[in-house]
């Protein structure tokens, strides 16, 4: 059975094997899917099922993405108004954001079992930002669900926001502080100003996240598995570019 829908499926479970028992876990769910309570994709429209490589971003405007922030009265994507109040916008094909004020572009639907490409390039010397993945609840500027952090120096960290909890956590340990995991290698970030891709697999109560080819983290079971997609803005302009879904099998 084929479990990750691309390329980088090889190099993940190559990485993964001294791991051992959770990957016979995850093979022993699979194998037991029609017993076992089936996951949240396929349980109706609620969620959105991915059946075939999806663009989430159409590379033309925001279509199918709803932009938060606080402030009710900011026009996040004013075209005509001053730069700083303009949040979000498209630039030569990639999305910018200009990090304030700190707020989010989140999808419309929300989705299971995946794996998420989103590619990024800091526009000045680095800063702060997030991919968060099971997004759910109320909408404010750090919404409850898993932050893939993006921090320059720290992507691969995970943030558990809300309620969120994982194994990993749950036991502690050096890599834990407060809320956040920290990632399994050295930083495999490229310069501000080049661009770096982001690999995030969600598979049941599992995570994975890939930056540039490298694994940096694992989380297991998680006590979320669905919800909204999240870009965050969180305090400097960032671009992102060809982002989509691919399915698991």
């Amino acid at each position: 059975m084929r479990v990750f829908g691309c390329a980088v499926s090889v190099f993940v479970f190559a990485a993964l094997l001294p791991l051992g028992d959770p990957l016979r876990e995850m093979g022993s769910v699979a194998q037991g899917a029609d017993k076992a309570e089936k996951p949240i994709s396929a349980r109706g429209s609620l969620t959105g099922v991915v059946t075939e490589k999806t663009m989430l971003w159409n590379g033309k405007d925001f279509t199918g993405w709803k932009l938060f922030v606080p402030d009710s009265n900011h026009d996040v994507t004013n075209p005509l108004g001053d730069a700083l109040r303009q949040t979000w916008s498209v630039v030569e094909g990639v999305v910018r954001c200009e990090g304030e004020p700190h707020g989010y572009l989140r999808t419309e639907k929300d989705y299971a079992d995946y794996l998420l490409h989103v590619e990024w390039r800091w526009v000045g010397n680095g800063g702060n930002s997030g991919v968060f993945v099971h997004v759910a609840g109320q909408d404010m500027v750090w919404p409850k669900g898993v932050e893939c952090q993006l921090m320059a120096g720290n992507a691969g960290d995970f943030w558990l926001v809300g309620s969120v909890e994982t194994k990993e956590h749950a036991k502690g340990g050096e890599r834990v502080s407060g809320r956040r995991i920290t990632k399994l290698n050295k930083s495999s970030e490229k310069p501000p100003g080049e661009w770096n891709s982001y690999d995030i697999v969600c598979k049941d109560d599992w995570i994975v996240v890939v930056v540039n080819g490298v694994l940096q983290n694992v989380a297991t079971g998680c006590s979320v598995r669905s919800g909204k997609i999240v870009l965050q803005s969180e305090g400097a302009p960032i671009d992102f570019r060809n982002i989509y879904l691919e399915p698991l099998e």
